[in-house]
């Protein structure tokens, strides 16, 4: 019991040792806090009281040649006085009140006076700092405009150089640039002077104008024989070739007027004018841009042309194709005319069925208008090329759909010719497709062919007979032939793709394996591989030939596959 209570008299000891640390701790980080703020802000005071403002002021006192310099210095002087007779003691006053406060420990008061101080000792750097950037705005200008004024010269050189070596290219521009020129000089005699009578407001005002005059001349001096050559040469000739062209092209039947090229191309020399009128008074502003943008529009004019040539090959070719469609559509539509009775006695027809013969000559009749007003118009030259192809293509459009309602009435009618003749095109067809699958194959001798190969041959062989049989028999049921020559296409089809794809894995097993011949030594694997490859190869297995090749050749080429498949 004694030892239980003896052990928390030395615990609450303890604890109380501890507690009495961390505050006398906390007390001293906290004195130290205050204190270091208090440091830094009377270092931030002595650091404004050593701005050297009074020895700048001394360098100003030779150089007072003036009333205006001799009342900026007084009210300089005069500003300083004030920081430091009226300012620095006010802070003065503060810190000892803090410093005060700090050895009273009254640190919540202490709080509000450093944000006080800080204000003010923020107030007084800054009046400070202002001040000295003022005198030395002054007491360093002539360093800073005479090196400015050393860059500007040597732009200067650099500029007249270039427009003394090329002075034929400026023409009637010289008398301006060099008019301008000898003001920029006379602007540097100005500068010497103010700078020698220590105008330095002056100063400015001179060093901005001759920067903003050289960067002007710059310009001119390496825009001007540009635009000069734009405006003598590249746009009068460029006119020229235009007139040239578009004269030779109306010879040739070119409808071109819709470019209303004389009005346009006496504006682009009316404003040509205009601007030369701007250069020759160094008013270079949007002239590039816009001596640019004629050019472009007279380029415009090359590209109208070349349209009206391409769009009039189109034109002759495009003519061509439907006239010749034309006649073979109103043929067909003149033949069922003729042919109507007929087939009204031969065929159980409706109305409708009829009405859609009607109905096809009567669209057939309204393109052959049109396309007669269109030649009309070529013929008379209204029209230019450019549009008169979009109108054929239109033309065409409405034809095609012609053809396509004449094709259900042809169907609708049962036309038993057009489908026959339909069925011995595509008879032809797949039988030169099969024709093509026998000669593959005898070109690459294969060592076997698998029975399913020959079972695909007759079934293709078989349909074909089956089509000729259909075609053989008289009346012909069309349904049926329809139906013999789909399935016809469908087994040749089927027959043409299993030769394809045949052929190629035999042709890739055989590279594959003669390819890897060369790595047997290598690997039992390999060796054992390539020789189950071959078997697979000489039964006629092509595709599991190729598999295992390509599986066993990977042992030693990763891209073996994509190697086969670029080949």
């Amino acid at each position: 019991m004694q030892g239980a209570l003896l052990f928390i008299i030395s615990a609450v000891i303890v604890l109380a040792i501890v507690i009495t640390l961390i505050i006398t701790i906390f007390k001293k980080k906290h004195k130290k806090y205050y204190q270091d703020i208090y440091d830094e802000l009377e270092r931030e005071k002595n650091l404004i009281g050593s701005t050297p403002v009074l020895l700048e002021l001394s360098k100003l006192e030779p150089i007072i040649k003036n009333e205006k310099m001799e009342e900026k210095y007084q009210k300089w002087e005069e500003r300083f006085d004030i920081i430091k007779n009226e300012e620095l003691p006010k802070i003065d006053d503060m810190l000892i009140e803090l410093d005060t406060l700090l050895d009273k420990k009254e640190y919540k008061t202490a709080k509000f006076r450093i944000a006080k101080l800080e204000i003010e000792v923020y107030k007084a750097r800054e009046q400070a700092d202002d001040l000295l950037e003022q005198i030395k705005e002054i007491t360093l200008s002539e360093e800073k405009y005479r090196s400015i004024i050393s860059k500007l010269k040597t732009k200067y050189r650099t500029l007249n150089k270039e427009y003394n070596e090329h002075k034929n290219l400026y023409e009637e521009m010289a008398e301006a640039i060099e008019l301008q020129l000898e003001n920029i000089e006379k602007r540097f005699l100005e500068f010497e002077q103010a700078m020698d009578d220590n105008m330095y407001s002056d100063v400015v005002h001179i060093v901005k104008a001759l920067d903003t005059m050289i960067e002007h001349m710059d310009i001119v001096v390496n825009e001007v024989p540009d635009l000069m050559l734009m405006c003598k040469q590249l746009i009068p000739k460029r006119i020229k070739e235009i007139e040239d062209t578009s004269k030779d092209m109306i010879e040739k039947g070119y409808p071109i007027e819709y470019l209303n090229l004389d009005y346009n191309l006496e504006e682009s020399r009316k404003n040509v004018g205009i601007i030369l009128d701007r250069i020759k008074v160094l008013n270079l502003e949007d002239c590039m841009f816009e001596l640019k943008t004629i050019l472009d529009y007279l380029d415009s004019i090359f590209v109208d042309f070349e349209k009206e040539r391409l769009s009039r090959k189109v034109y002759d070719e495009g003519i061509r194709d439907f006239n010749k469609k034309l006649k073979k559509t109103d043929k067909v539509v003149t033949d069922i005319y003729e042919q109507l009775d007929d087939i009204k006695n031969m065929y159980d027809l409706n109305e409708e069925d009829v009405n859609i013969i009607y109905e096809v000559n009567k669209d057939l009749t309204s393109i052959k208008d049109d396309y007669k007003n269109l030649l009309n118009r070529v013929k008379n030259k209204t029209t230019p090329f450019s549009l008169i192809t979009k109108e054929i293509d239109e033309l065409t459009i409405r034809l095609k759909q012609t053809e396509s309602t004449l094709d259900v009435a042809l169907k609708s009618l049962g036309n038993m010719y057009e489908d026959e003749q339909r069925a011995r095109e595509q008879l032809g067809e797949i039988d030169k497709l099969l024709k093509e699958c026998k000669e593959k194959m005898r070109e690459f001798k294969l060592p076997i062919i698998s029975d399913n190969y020959f079972v695909e041959l007759n079934e293709a062989n078989e349909a074909i007979e089956e089509v000729i049989k259909e075609l053989s028999r008289k009346p012909i049921v069309i349904k049926t032939l329809n139906t013999r020559v789909d399935t016809a296409r469908d087994l040749v089809l089927k027959l043409y793709n299993t030769t394809l794809n045949m052929l190629k894995n035999a042709k890739l097993s055989e590279m594959a394996i003669v390819y890897g011949n060369r790595y047997r030594f290598l690997h039992s694997d390999i060796d054992e591989g390539l020789d189950r490859a071959s078997k697979l190869f000489f039964k006629g297995n092509y595709e599991s030939s190729l598999k295992v090749c390509i599986d066993t050749l990977s042992l030693v080429d990763d891209n073996i596959e994509g190697k086969l498949k670029r080949l």
